[in-house]
């Protein structure tokens, strides 16, 4: 008897023809988030689970899928799956990691360059009408090419911006742990504390996990100390960046800008005051990736999901 499947997203591309060869496959047809009430009726019967990082697979769900075996997510990350319970049922779970990390180096670069050089404000003045040429400095950004870029975590997506930093001249310094710091040495970025790299640079890069210890680590204490001409770019997931307190470095001109990739709620409302401020340029979750990443985490995602029905190994484990 053939595996059952569900997905909860449509693969593009290859992906979803191999996924077809699968003899019982249910597919959700809506670009939008599948309602939680159908996918626990659909995964009862399930024997593999094809998920997005917007599903929430918690115990209650996983409970009710008696005969499922094996998950497999097109996410960098786990959040959204109770492990522990996975484990207590003896599901194997997969995930796409590393897929994204040129594609989030580029958005983290994007980010700096439109926050530094103030491109969305100019952008915004074409589209109004509100374009002056009298004013000279109505537009003045910092520079780029030969300042100071710092690093908050120099993992690969840390490794992939300071790579792209060398063709800026740039001084980079970065805080990570000890074999990070290794790593940043080959990559001829300067380890320094995390405060001086606050402290000393002109641009900020944050690319941290969200763990407990980085909870909020990019506080009101840590903004205080970067130079009132600094931009801060995080592409680290919401909860790193305390929000209201870059609000309040923003307005006050603590810091000149923020470009973000992630909040803590995707999307911020529309009222929300970093929305609204005309220094920080936030971005929607899903611009990080390109049409060649999202076919790579698919045909990941699928093969993971292949292998873990037939008993083998996924290439990216996690239980």
């Amino acid at each position: 008897m053939p595996d059952s499947i569900v997905a909860t997203w449509t693969p593009p591309g290859p992906a979803l023809e191999q996924l077809r060869t699968a003899g019982d496959l249910w597919v959700w047809p809506h670009d939008r988030e599948i309602d939680s009430d159908i996918l626990r009726r659909r995964i009862v019967d399930a024997d593999g689970l094809l998920c997005a990082p917007t599903d929430r697979i918690d115990a209650d769900l996983i409970e009710v899928a008696t005969k499922l075996r094996v998950i497999s997510s097109a996410a960098v990350d786990v959040d959204n799956i109770d492990l522990e319970a996975c484990q207590r049922r003896g599901i194997s779970v997969g995930y796409t990691p590393d897929v994204l990390t040129h594609s989030i180096a580029d958005m983290a670069w994007a980010l700096l360059l439109a926050t530094s050089r103030r491109l969305v404000e100019g952008v915004d003045q074409v589209r109004s009408g509100a374009w002056e040429r009298r004013d000279a400095n109505a537009l003045a950004g910092s520079d780029v090419s030969g300042s100071t870029l710092g690093i908050v975590g120099m993992g690969e997506v840390g490794r992939a911006v300071a790579e792209r930093s060398t063709g800026f001249g740039m001084s980079v310094s970065h805080v990570s742990n000890a074999y990070e710091r290794q790593v940043g040495e080959r990559d001829r970025a300067r380890p320094a504390g995390f405060v001086d790299v606050l402290a000393g640079s002109d641009h900020v890069v944050v690319c941290v996990p969200r763990t407990e210890g980085t909870n909020r680590l990019i506080d009101a204490e840590a903004l205080r100390v970067m130079k009132p001409t600094a931009s801060l770019v995080s592409v680290s997931p919401g909860g790193v960046v305390d929000l209201e307190a870059l609000v309040e470095a923003l307005e006050s001109g603590q810091i000149r800008s923020a470009g973000l990739a992630f909040t803590d709620q995707d999307p911020l409302p529309a009222e929300h005051a970093l929305v609204t401020l005309p220094n920080c340029t936030i971005v929607p979750d899903t611009a990080m990736a390109t049409d060649r990443t999202l076919r790579r985490m698919a045909r990941l995602a699928v093969a993971n999901l292949f292998a873990g029905l037939a008993g083998e190994p996924m290439s990216t484990e996690v239980v």
